[in-house]
């Protein structure tokens, strides 16, 4: 099997760059970012790394030399963190990006194309179809992964390439730096600082790296044409239960303090987060315990900011 990845050195790319890597049936990955990270790429003969920005991936085809693959990866996608994530021009951008990545996939002969979506679609479906709603610049991203899935679908079948739409919930351990929640909470556990939280009444869901960079793997393997997929602990549950599962792993004397930050964001019903199609199409399933996943993370953020 030979393998394209775009964003491939970024947390969840590299992380799968490495699973692909451990399976003998791997032949060949092709590694592409605009700048090589020589500790998220490993030292392997089966990679070639390309430099390439995603706004010229149309050049894909003619830099490979008519070289051909079996399934692409997308994962490069500009300001996924910070204020680029509520530009419209750049985030809409992003969608059509995303179908340029799923035209060259087809001319270089694959025959799966496998997205990076997000959980945030479904929250922003429900925020942008209810009435009265009122939502924020933030909500940006998530309405162009929407944006991205909705043009990706019906331009697959056209061209006979299959799509499978791959729905993070979130993803998170050692590699991961910004200051997303679970890395926020874990640097003012290691300061001593106060954790003040919402209710945490929000239904939520995390997954470790290593437990997405398996899914994902699977889904190119027996991930099926026009299936989106959540990518999952199957175990998603109020977020109050995640917090008091990370503090008692890493922090048993430092309690959280509920309810002093108002919630302002969206509240989906557990069934959303079922992993239900991805077990039965591709038989994953999780095998890293938040808990076990909070402590590999929190050691990795002690020695790096040391």
């Amino acid at each position: 099997m030979k393998y394209v990845v775009t964003g491939a050195c970024g947390f969840v790319g590299s992380a799968l760059v490495k699973e692909l890597l451990s399976h003998k049936e791997t032949e060949k990955v092709l590694c592409i970012d605009k700048v090589k990270n020589e500790s998220r790429i490993p030292n392997d003969p089966r990679i070639e790394f390309l430099s390439l920005s995603i706004d010229s991936i149309d050049s894909l085809t003619d830099l490979i030399h008519g070289e051909t693959y079996d399934v692409f990866y997308h994962y490069a996608w500009v300001g996924s963190a910070g204020p680029l994530r509520m530009d419209e021009k750049v985030q809409t951008q992003n969608a059509l990006w995303n179908v340029n990545c799923l035209r060259e996939a087809k001319k270089i002969g694959c025959r799966k194309f496998v997205a990076a979506g997000s959980i945030m679609e479904y929250e922003e479906i429900s925020v942008m179809y209810a009435q009265g709603t009122k939502p924020s610049t933030s909500t940006i991203y998530g309405v162009c992964k929407i944006l991205a899935h909705g043009l990706c679908k019906p331009i697959a079948n056209e061209l006979g390439i299959d799509l499978v739409w791959a729905y993070i919930t979130n993803a998170y351990g050692v590699g991961e730096s910004s200051p997303r929640f679970i890395n926020t909470t874990m640097r003012k556990i290691i300061h001593h600082e106060r954790l003040d939280f919402t209710a945490g009444t929000q239904n939520y869901d995390f997954i470790y790296i290593d437990d997405v960079a398996k899914a994902f793997y699977l889904l190119g393997i027996k991930g099926k044409a026009n299936n989106g997929y959540i990518i999952g602990s199957s175990n998603a549950r109020p977020l109050k239960e995640f917090i008091l599962e990370m503090t008692n792993a890493n922090c048993p004397d430092n309690s959280p303090h509920f309810g002093d930050i108002p919630f302002t964001g969206t509240n989906l019903s557990l069934d959303t987060f079922s992993t239900k199609q991805i077990e039965e199409d591709c038989g994953f399933k999780a095998s890293i315990s938040f808990a076990e996943g909070t402590r590999r993370t929190m050691k990795w953020l002690k020695e790096i900011e040391q």
